[in-house]
């Protein structure tokens, strides 16, 4: 299983950026997928997390700024950050909680990260 994550960059205070992570390979089934970011000297947090069935949640300091979706056909987790801010840099990952098949428990499977900065 592989977690390609795409979309990152540099980006101006208050512009806008989407981020793309793409799960692939022997995939039985995806439940929760979540964005994780860590900034140079902190450590990695939550930033948003998506069930399968479409309820999500984010940590209060992106609320009302980015949104997370998924596309379940695709096996794919996007993450929409408007409204960006210096102290949103950092490197994202996408975390997926995976089956392989169906008689293994789900476990979880990182992404490689993408760096996202904001600054003029």
């Amino acid at each position: 299983v592989q977690l390609v994550e795409s979309g990152g960059g540099l980006v101006q205070p208050g512009g806008s950026l989407r981020l793309s992570c793409a799960a692939s390979g022997s995939i039985f089934s995806i439940s929760d997928m979540d964005w994780y970011r860590q900034a140079p000297g902190k450590q990695r947090e939550l930033v948003t997390d998506i069930a399968r069935g479409g309820i999500t949640t984010y940590t209060d300091s992106v609320k009302g700024r980015f949104t997370i979706s998924r596309d379940n056909a695709k096996n794919t987790v996007y993450l929409q950050m408007n409204s960006l801010k210096p102290e949103d840099t950092a490197v994202y990952y996408c975390k997926a909680m995976i089956r392989i098949n169906a008689y293994t428990s789900y476990r979880d499977f990182w992404g490689q990260g993408t760096q996202v900065t904001v600054s003029s």
